[in-house]
């Protein structure tokens, strides 16, 4: 089974995702032991910010690793086992806040596939991209 750097290239939507680990320099923590879950924005989710906010953030890498390791939880966390108002500390520090009401939501992103099998995790993905506070 792939690990999460190469589920997300094999599935094709996450491009942008994948050049701001690069970027970043996490992909070779990504592709190591973990176990991690990683919430993961598409392509899509990307394109709903601002203009230019992309770029820009793939000029800043320092930013760029913060907003990228609040997207990564230690440890392999199946949707089933998300609660509602349970907290998780991301990679960054930060916890992220789960919402179960209305479908499952990080923050204010929607998990809209989950549970992406990887050999080092699991991958939710998620509509919106997640900043830290």
């Amino acid at each position: 089974m792939p690990d999460i750097i190469d589920t997300a290239i094999n599935a094709g939507s996450f491009n942008t995702l994948v050049t701001a680990i690069t970027t970043a320099g996490l992909d070779t923590a990504l592709k190591g032991d973990g176990p991690f879950t990683v919430f993961a924005p598409t392509d899509e989710a990307f394109s709903k910010l601002p203009s230019g906010a992309v770029e820009e953030l793939l000029e800043d890498v320092i930013k760029l690793r913060k907003v990228l390791e609040y997207h990564v939880v230690s440890g392999k966390i199946n949707a089933t086992n998300l609660v509602q108002s349970q907290k998780l500390t991301t990679t960054e520090g930060k916890d992220i806040k789960v919402n179960t009401e209305n479908n499952v939501k990080v923050n204010d992103a929607y998990i809209v596939t989950a549970d992406v099998e990887a050999d080092n995790g699991v991958i939710h993905i998620i509509d919106n991209v997640l900043f830290p506070e």
